[in-house]
């Protein structure tokens, strides 16, 4: 038996990108029920990628109610439908084994990762004040995304000079905007720059310097994408709402790694049920930002444990 319901999660503030703001995350959570026991996930229908709750719900509930994660790979594309449903089949078979989902894919026992914490799009002046507020993080991820962001990075910087800041563009910029900011970027100590390009106009990265590392987001959702990224792209983002959930996002991690991309793993604005699976898919990736539930006003009842060492894994209770 499959359930979905629709849960709504305050922000702690407003939240904004170059596409628009927030000040709520609206996600469908899933329970699949089999043989008496329950697994659950989380998906957040993105709007930047046509879909819609009651689109994806729609998805969710044309399934059949016994389905396996192995019949679902071809059952639904890529997509949050699928991924809520095989993170909760994963859940799901964690609870009937008795074994814990790392423990069923042969991983080490998980450790905490470091995960970038969110700076909104705003003006200079406030976002250095976010920038101050959380110069303490070791990794601050901004966004960006306009003509005229040299002023932000230079206030981030200001506000945060020993933290390492990943910059998110959210395909805001043009070939010539990324080219003028490319040597400021390095300048500022940027570590990567996420999708500067529309992901239907990146043509123009191939050839183009990019002495900042760029990461595929937008252009990046499941080994079907990998071929289109060669020339562009020097790390894959890879999120579970894109992949289609755990099982094809820890397949596209292990093909990307084996064409030379570095790994990023990211989320939607989620609860800690949407994280705590990619928490194991982020073992040892080289940027990780999985600070969903730090953006929220309100989490689950047995939330992620952040703190210095980072996200920890999920306790069983959560999921997994």
């Amino acid at each position: 038996m499959i359930e979905v319901t629709r849960d709504t999660f305050k922000l702690a503030q407003v939240f904004t990108i170059s596409r628009g703001s927030r000040t709520e995350s609206k996600v469908l959570t899933v329970k699949v029920t089999q043989n008496g026991v329950t697994g659950w996930g989380e998906c957040v229908p993105y709007a930047r990628y046509d879909e819609t709750l009651d689109s994806v719900e729609a998805e969710i509930m044309g399934l059949p109610g016994d389905v396996s994660r192995e019949a679902l790979q071809s059952l639904l594309p890529a997509g949050a439908a699928r991924n809520a449903v095989d993170c909760a089949l994963w859940d799901l078979e964690a609870k009937t084994t008795g074994k814990r989902v790392w423990e069923l894919l042969g991983m080490p026992k998980p450790g905490p990762e470091i995960t970038a914490y969110t700076l909104s799009l705003d003006t200079p002046e406030a976002m250095r004040a976010q920038a101050q507020k959380n110069a303490f993080r070791p990794l601050l991820k901004i966004k960006l995304g306009t003509p005229d962001d040299m002023a932000r990075l230079e206030a981030v910087r200001e506000g945060a000079p020993k933290s390492t800041i990943i910059v998110d563009a959210n395909e805001g910029w043009s070939a010539q905007v990324y080219a003028d900011l490319a040597p400021h970027l390095v300048r500022l100590g940027v570590a990567m720059v996420e999708q500067p390009l529309p992901a239907g106009e990146d043509e123009a990265l191939i050839g183009m310097d990019r002495p900042v590392p760029v990461c595929a987001d937008e252009s990046a959702h499941d080994r079907a994408s990998l071929p289109g990224l060669k020339g562009k792209y020097d790390i894959v983002n890879i999120k579970l709402d894109k992949t289609g959930g755990l099982t094809e996002a820890l397949a596209l991690r292990e093909a990307a790694l084996a064409e030379g991309y570095g790994i990023f793993v990211g989320c939607m604005v989620g609860s800690s049920l949407a994280m705590a699976p990619a928490v194991l898919l982020a073992q040892g990736a080289g940027f990780t930002d999985l600070d969903g539930p730090l953006l929220l006003g309100e989490d689950r009842a047995v939330p992620l444990q952040f703190d210095e060492a980072g996200v920890h894994p999920s306790s069983p209770e959560l999921w997994g």
